[in-house]
């Protein structure tokens, strides 16, 4: 699975799930509806055959289009940023 796989806003809405952020702030952050984050959240579960957004951000990180290091864990717990 190549980087084009997702689009780039799907992209940026599963980096800001695997910093905890929940679907009303990514949002806002985003400056998007719920309903269309929810939209883009529903197409990668899709994409990848699974049931749920966190079983589809595992496979993302398995397949390495997410990366979870020190940077994005410390996001979790203080400051969140990309």
């Amino acid at each position: 699975m190549g980087n084009n796989f997702l689009t780039s806003r799907e992209l940026e809405i599963f980096k800001l799930l695997a910093l905890n952020e929940t679907t009303k702030t990514i949002a806002d952050k985003l400056n998007i509806s719920e309903k269309t984050t929810r939209n883009h959240i529903s197409n990668v579960i899709g994409k990848l055959g699974v049931s749920s957004r966190t079983q589809a951000l595992i496979e993302l990180i398995k397949y390495g289009i997410i990366k979870i290091d020190n940077y994005a864990l410390e996001g979790m717990y203080g400051t969140k940023t990309l």
